[in-house]
Order: C-alpha cells, then sequence, then structure tokens
C-alpha cells in the first residue's frame, strides 16, 4: 500500500506535460534525458529542433550525415532504413534509439514524444524548460566547433529551413508587442 501511495505522490509532483526549448542543447545529451523521462511515464514535447548542436564542425556532421544515407537496404531501398531529414526527426529517431520501442513499454514510451520545429500554437503560450546536463555553454569547452541541426538538415535537403525562421520572428515579435502592452499596463 505504500509503494501505491508513492507511485500516486510522484505522478501528481510531475507535470502532465513537459516542454522544452531544444535551443543550445546537445544532441545526444538531451535525447538521453528525454528518452528516461518518456519510460517513467511522463508526456515531453520538444520544440525549436532546428537549434539543437552537434559537437564537431558542419563540414564532419555533413560528412557523417551523407555516409549513413548512404547505408541502405541492398534490393529495395524503400524498405528501410529512413533517412529522416527534418531536425524534428531526427531528434525523435535519436531518442528513439534510446527507447527499446519494440516492446509495448517502449512503444506507448515513444507514443508521450512530440518534436517540432519553431514553436507552434499551442506551445508559444506555455512556460518552457531547458535541460542544464544538456546544455552546450556548460557542456561543450569553449572554442571547440559545433553545428546547429538546422544548418545540416538544410545541407541535406530539408526545405523548410527559410519558412519555420520567418514564422520564429514573427513569433518573437508578436511576443514583443505583447510584452510591451503588458509592461504598459502595468505602469
Amino acid at each position: 500500500v505504500a509503494s501505491l501511495d508513492r507511485r500516486r505522490k510522484r505522478r501528481t509532483m510531475a507535470p502532465e506535460v513537459v516542454v522544452i526549448d531544444c535551443k543550445g542543447h546537445m544532441l545526444g545529451r538531451l535525447a538521453s534525458v528525454v528518452a528516461k523521462q518518456l519510460l517513467h511515464g511522463q508526456k515531453v514535447v520538444c520544440v525549436r529542433t532546428e537549434k539543437i548542436c552537434l559537437s564537431g564542425g558542419f563540414i564532419r556532421q555533413k560528412m557523417k550525415y551523407e555516409r549513413f544515407r548512404r547505408k541502405r537496404h541492398l534490393t529495395n531501398p524503400k524498405k528501410g532504413p529512413y533517412h529522416y531529414k527534418a531536425p524534428s526527426k531526427i531528434l525523435w529517431r535519436t531518442i528513439r534509439g534510446m527507447v527499446p520501442h519494440k516492446t509495448g513499454r517502449g512503444a506507448l514510451a515513444l507514443g508521450r514524444l512530440q518534436t517540432f520545429e519553431g514553436c507552434p500554437a499551442p506551445f508559444d503560450k506555455v512556460k518552457k524548460l531547458v535541460v542544464p546536463e544538456a546544455l552546450k555553454v556548460l557542456r561543450l569547452q569553449h572554442g571547440h566547433k559545433y553545428c546547429e541541426l538546422g544548418e545540416l538538415s538544410t545541407a541535406v535537403g530539408w526545405k523548410y529551413g527559410e519558412t519555420v525562421e520567418a514564422l520564429e520572428k514573427a513569433r518573437i515579435e508578436r511576443g514583443a508587442s505583447f510584452w510591451e502592452s503588458k509592461k504598459a499596463a502595468m505602469k
């Protein structure tokens, strides 16, 4: 009975959905923390995935991704493996590799994950969190090369980088004008 009470208490302490702003996070470190949270039953939404950082220079990362894209089914490439180009799908696939997705528990965990480029409508007005153990400024030494996932995705064929950038700029302007009007109302 005591363990059941502890489980109930733990469920009530965590928010229903955790929204993570992925800007400035390292890909693998962020993915491992998110995977663990998913397996514990937490719903997680990752926004601004195009701003995730990868350690190592752009050329190196692009060459690595091109080698990965060459891996395919010999007789019928439509059967997989599938090489996603969108930053949100690259993050999703990285997390999938850290979850036992072929079991029922893992499939349910992966179902609790949502990933987005930019910050779409329902999540733009929600408090967004960061993962300190995955932040680039705390994990990557100063002066070391890195590249952003959106930049890499655009280089390998993702077509919506400019569109997402324009939408993000409009969202930030809306937020700034709202904040100015709120400051004026508080005076």
